[in-house]
C-alpha cells in the first residue's frame, strides 16, 4: 500500500490514465473534464513553479478559495514537494483568513481571485512572512492587481505553471524525485477548525491520518471507476476532501458543483452523479422543497402525499425489522422480530409499489437514475429527514466523524444500514464510551466517546495544552459528543457536552433532539434552545418567511411588510403552538422540555457569523450576539 497521498495519485494515474477524473463547468457552463494523464501533468507542473520561486520540503502555503479544479490540483503539487497546505473557504472573515495565515507562518498563499486577494492585501501588515500570493482566476486584470502588491509578490496560477515547465523541461524527474522522498508520517495539512466555540485551532493531520480512511472507507460503501461523485460541500473541509481523496484512489471521478439548491439539481441533471456526499441541511432543504412543492399543489395531490409517505415510513420500519437493521440498545429477539414483521411487510408492499410508481419516482428522478447513495456528514441527520427518504426509497449513509480524526469514525454500511446510528466504527478504529467518573460504559449507556485510530491527528498547531485537553498519551482522543452504542457495535450520536443545558432544577436537557424536532414545522428555518441556569427553556426562532405569508394570506391577517408580519402576534402564537405540538409529553419529550418562551428574530443565522461552514451553530457567538433578545427571555 503507498504510504503518502502523491503516490497514492501517481499509482491510479498509471492504472487510469486516459480516464475522466475531474468534471468542471468552462465559461460558456458547459461541463468539460480532466483526464487522469491530464490531471497528472497540471499537478506536475505546478508544482515545480512552486519549487522555482522557493517553496520548500516542510513550508506551509494557503490556500483561501472554494470549490474548483485549481485546488485540487494545488493540494497534490504542494504535498507532493513535502510542503502542507493550510486551506480555507473564501466565507471565512478577514480576521480568521489573516490570523490563519499568519498563526501558521505561510510565506505562500493561493487566493481564489482578485478580490479574495485584494482581501488578503488589506491586512498585509497583519501577516508579516506571507511574501507571495498566488491568484487561481486568470479571469482578472493581474497587471492591475500587481500595482497594488506593496511589498507582496503576486502571480498568476498559469505563471506558476509556466514556471513548473520550464523546470522541467531542464530536470524532467523533479516531480517524480519529490514525491519519493514522502513519507506517511509527513504533515500534509493544518486544517483550521471553523469552531463553535472560541479560538480556530489548526489540526495537523499527517498523510497516514488520510490513507488509513483509503484503506478503511472502501470496507464500507462500493465505489466502481465509473462512478461519479458530486462535490457540494467545501472542499477544504475534512469530510469533502477525504471523501474526494477516497473516490480517486478508486479511479472513481468527481464534478463540482455548489450546495444552492437550483444549481445543484441542475448539475445533477447534467452528471447523473452515483455519489452525493453532503451535510443534514442539503438533506433538510431537498425535504422542505418537496413538501412545500406539493402542498402548494394542494387538494388529493397532497393528501395521497402524505398517505404514501405514511405507508412508506411503515413498511421501511418493518423492513429493518424483518432484516435485523434496527438499531439494538436494548437486546432484541431476532426471531420475535421476523414473526412480527414478516406479515405486515408483505401486505403493505402492493401500496408502498404503487406510491412508488405515483408519487416516489418523480422525486427519485431528480436526484438521477444513476444515483447510489447519499452521505451525510458534519451534524447529525435529524430523524424525520431519515425517515422521509427511508420511505421514498432514496438511501442515505449518516456517517459520524470531527476534523481531528480526518474526519471519518463511523459510517452506516451501505449494504447494511441501521438506522438511527452513524453506523460502526471504521476498520483499525476503537472507541470507548465513558461516564463522567471514566467508567467505560455497557452498551445502551450515555456517556462521552472517546475514539482511537489511525486516523486521529498529531496535535493542534503550536497548541500543546489544548492538545493535552482532548488527545491523551496512548493516542486516545476525547471527542467531547454524548453518545452511546448497540449491542452490534453502532454509535449513536446524541448531542455536544458543551451543548448539554441545565436548568436551576437539576435537569440535564440536549438540545439538538428538541431544535431537530422543531424544525419539522414548515414554518421555522431555524431555532436555538436556551436555558442554561434558567428556571425553563426559551428559544430564539427564524421563521421561513415564504411560509408564514402563506399562513397569513389564508387567515386573512394584514400587514406591509415580511419585517410587520414577523411581529405579528397571530405569527408569534402560530410558531409557539407548532413548537408545543411537535415538543411535549404526548410526542417523547419530558415535562421539562417544553419551550415556554420564543423571541422571533428578523434574520437567518449565517455562515462565518452565527454558523460553521458545516452549518453547525455557534451558541456561544448566537448568546453574545443576541444577548439582549435573550435576557427579555428570561426576564
Amino acid at each position: 500500500m503507498t504510504q503518502t497521498l502523491p503516490k497514492m495519485i501517481n499509482a491510479v494515474i498509471k492504472r487510469y490514465a486516459d480516464q475522466p477524473v475531474l468534471y468542471y463547468r468552462n465559461k460558456k457552463s458547459n461541463y468539460i473534464f480532466l483526464t487522469f494523464k491530464n490531471f497528472h501533468q497540471q499537478i506536475e507542473q505546478f508544482a515545480c513553479g512552486l519549487l522555482s520561486i522557493g517553496v520548500k520540503r516542510g513550508n506551509h502555503v494557503g490556500i483561501v478559495s472554494d470549490n474548483r479544479k485549481e485546488w485540487i490540483i494545488a493540494d497534490f503539487a504542494i504535498l507532493g514537494i513535502g510542503a502542507a497546505d493550510v486551506p480555507r473557504g473564501t466565507d471565512a472573515t478577514d480576521a480568521e483568513i489573516s490570523y490563519i495565515l499568519n498563526h501558521s507562518e505561510c510565506k505562500v498563499t493561493l487566493a481564489e481571485n482578485g478580490a479574495v486577494c485584494d482581501r488578503i492585501l488589506s491586512h498585509s501588515s497583519e501577516m508579516p512572512k506571507l511574501k507571495t500570493i498566488i491568484v487561481m482566476d486568470e479571469d482578472f486584470n493581474l497587471k492591475d492587481l500587481k500595482t497594488k502588491k506593496g511589498t507582496k509578490k503576486i502571480f498568476g496560477f498559469q505563471e506558476i505553471q509556466d514556471l513548473g515547465k520550464k523546470k522541467l523541461d531542464k530536470q524532467p524527474l523533479t516531480f517524480e524525485q519529490e514525491v519519493e522522498k514522502g513519507k506517511a508520517s509527513d504533515l500534509a495539512t493544518i486544517i483550521y477548525t471553523s469552531g463553535t466555540t472560541g479560538e480556530p485551532k489548526g489540526v495537523m493531520l499527517c498523510h497516514e491520518n488520510f490513507m488509513h480512511q483509503i484503506r478503511a472507507v472502501p470496507g464500507v460503501i462500493y465505489v466502481e471507476p465509473k462512478h461519479i461523485c458530486l462535490s457540494v460541500l467545501p472542499v477544504w473541509h475534512s469530510f469533502e476532501r477525504t471523501i474526494e481523496y477516497v473516490f480517486l484512489s478508486l479511479g472513481a471521478k468527481l464534478a463540482y458543483s455548489k450546495p444552492v439548491g437550483s444549481i445543484m439539481l441542475a448539475d445533477i441533471a447534467d452528471i447523473e452523479p452515483q455519489w452525493l456526499p453532503s451535510v443534514p441541511r442539503i438533506w433538510e432543504g431537498v425535504w422542505a422543497a418537496v413538501y412545500r412543492k406539493i402542498k402548494g399543489e394542494g387538494g388529493l395531490r397532497f393528501s395521497l402525499f402524505k398517505f404514501f409517505v405514511a405507508i412508506g415510513k411503515i413498511h421501511s420500519y418493518l423492513g429493518n425489522m424483518l432484516r435485523g437493521l434496527l438499531p439494538q440498545f436494548k437486546r432484541r429477539i431476532r426471531i420475535l422480530d421476523i414473526i412480527i414483521s414478516f406479515l405486515p411487510f408483505l401486505l403493505l408492499l402492493p401500496l408502498k409499489l404503487l406510491g412508488s410508481v405515483l408519487v416516489f419516482s418523480k422525486i427519485k428522478a431528480k436526484i438521477g437514475r444513476n444515483f447510489v447513495a447519499g452521505i451525510s456528514g458534519g451534524g447529525a441527520l435529524p430523524p424525520y429527514v431519515d425517515k422521509f427518504f427511508q420511505a421514498v426509497g432514496i438511501l442515505l449513509l449518516e456517517g459520524y466523524g470531527l476534523t481531528e480524526a480526518a474526519p471519518v469514525v463511523s459510517v452506516r454500511l451501505q449494504k447494511r444500514p441501521v438506522s438511527n446510528t452513524v453506523g460502526p466504527l471504521l476498520r483499525e478504529t476503537e472507541a470507548k464510551i465513558i461516564d463522567e467518573n471514566g467508567q467505560e460504559l455497557k452498551p445502551g449507556k450515555l456517556g462521552v466517546l472517546y475514539v482511537k485510530g489511525g486516523q486521529v491527528m498529531m496535535g493542534y498547531y503550536k497548541k500543546p495544552d489544548e492538545t493535552k485537553k482532548v488527545l491523551s498519551d496512548d493516542g486516545w482522543l476525547n471527542t467531547g459528543d454524548l453518545a452511546m452504542s448497540t449491542y452490534k457495535g453502532e454509535i449513536k450520536i446524541v448531542g455536544r457536552v458543551k451543548d448539554t443545558i441545565v436548568l436551576r432544577g437539576g435537569e440535564n436537557i440536549e438540545p439538538q433532539p428538541i431544535e431537530e424536532t422543531i424544525v419539522q414545522t414548515p414554518y421555522i428555518d431555524q431555532v436555538l434552545v436556551l436555558g442554561q441556569d434558567q428556571k425553563f427553556l426559551a428559544a430564539l426562532v427564524v421563521l421561513n418567511d415564504d411560509a408564514i405569508k402563506e399562513y397569513a394570506d389564508i387567515n386573512n391577517i394584514p400587514y406591509q411588510s415580511i419585517e410587520e408580519l414577523r411581529e405579528a402576534a397571530e405569527i408569534y402564537e402560530l410558531a409557539l403552538a407548532e413548537i408545543n405540538a411537535l415538543v411535549s409529553p404526548r410526542t417523547g419529550f419530558k415535562v421539562w422540555e417544553r419551550i415556554f418562551r420564543i423571541k422571533i428574530l428578523d434574520k437567518h443565522f449565517e455562515i462565518g457569523n452565527e454558523l460553521t461552514c458545516s452549518l453547525k451553530m455557534k451558541r456561544p457567538v448566537i448568546n453574545d450576539i443576541y444577548k439582549k433578545e435573550i435576557a427579555e427571555l428570561f426576564r
